[in-house]
């Protein structure tokens, strides 16, 4: 029995997989791996939201208020209480994404519905200094075999707009297929716009996501 299976015995109320430590992976941007997020990633999450504003806006959908508001410090203790409500009730899993100890980005299983369709929704983000050095994807491989596990889901899917090429990579490297278009789905930087709906099911990783991935050589095991 491991720490976290021990951690979950005693507490049998908690939900499955949750809280998780996945990882690590290493990557050419370092030792990549997640964790819920700290109340003290306030000032890592405002500097680097703030400095990447040109790099994550174009990508997120359009909020009400000033940019430099919703990212400050003082704006991270209220998402950080909203993210762990949402943890503690199972309704999602929301993880800083670290590379090397240090805080990158985020990713966030949402949505988690359970029952019949036993499916969530995945959605992340890593700081522009980090991009296309293998964190988002690693991130993303890390959360596809903890919620095919622990967690005990069946699907998963993620919408990215059309000239997301990056992100739409991310994806297919951790075995996620296009299987359609949403026209003017989701308001982005004021506009509607067109996203494609990527999925993906236990049966389509039976080896795992990181299993994808070390066979290509894009990560390896500490």
């Amino acid at each position: 029995m491991d720490g976290f299976e021990s951690r979950t015995a005693r507490h049998p109320g908690r939900h499955p997989g949750w809280p998780a430590r996945p990882g690590p992976l290493v990557t050419t941007a370092g030792e990549v791996a997640l964790r819920p997020p700290r109340l003290r990633d306030g000032s890592a999450w405002s500097e680097i939201r703030l400095r990447d504003r040109a790099y994550l806006q174009r990508w997120e959908p359009t909020s009400s208020g000033d940019w430099e508001e919703r990212n400050s410090a003082l704006a991270w203790p209220g998402q950080w209480s909203a993210l762990r409500g949402m943890g503690r009730s199972g309704q999602a899993l929301p993880f800083a994404i670290t590379v090397d100890g240090r805080f990158a980005g985020q990713l966030t299983v949402g949505n988690i519905i359970r029952g019949a369709l036993c499916s969530a929704w995945l959605g992340y983000w890593v700081t522009e200094q980090l991009a296309g050095r293998g964190a988002a994807t690693a991130a993303v491989a890390l959360a596809v075999d903890h919620c095919f596990g622990p967690v005990g889901l069946h699907r998963l899917e993620a919408t990215v707009r059309p000239e997301n090429t990056p992100s739409l990579r991310v994806l297919e490297k951790s075995g996620f297929r296009c299987e359609g278009l949403f026209e003017r789905y989701l308001d982005v930087a004021g506009a509607w716009r067109d996203h494609y709906v990527y999925g993906l099911t236990v049966e389509d990783v039976p080896e795992g996501a990181v299993a994808l991935l070390l066979r290509t050589g894009r990560i390896s095991r500490p």
